[in-house]
């Protein structure tokens, strides 16, 4: 079969039917960590700020905490809450798409692979979870 094949999953969490927060989201609030702009953060991701705003407050609405403030000037910083459901997403989804890696290796006997999200030029072999 040549190269590993890359499995991709794609999580989310819900509320009443609606994206509560997700991978775009979690990057979103990344992205105005790196940035410290929500416009920058926006263009970053090849959206209008209109769009990364309106994602933002529904976000903030449904998980019902504020996850970014304003900073000094135009700035945005991530709250401390911000902080926390940010680096949990992106750990949460490190490890369910290692996981699934794993057992999809497992299961049909085919090599997988398990790229970062982050960085998808430099692949991993997923190992056994522990």
């Amino acid at each position: 079969m040549g190269d590993a094949m890359r499995l991709r999953v794609h999580i989310w969490m819900e509320d009443h039917g609606e994206t509560a927060m997700g991978m775009g989201r979690a990057l979103l609030l990344a992205k105005i960590r790196e940035h410290g702009s929500l416009r920058q953060a926006a263009a970053d991701m090849r959206m209008s700020y209109r769009a990364a705003w309106g994602k933002l407050k529904a976000t903030e609405a449904r998980l019902g905490t504020a996850l970014v403030r304003k900073a000094k000037g135009q700035r945005f910083e991530l709250t401390e809450e911000g902080e926390r459901i940010c680096d949990a997403f992106l750990a949460l989804h490190r490890e369910v798409e290692s996981f699934a890696s794993v057992r999809a290796q497992n299961l049909l006997g085919i090599a997988v692979t398990c790229t970062a999200f982050e960085d998808p030029s430099t692949p991993s072999t997923a190992s056994t979870p522990k």
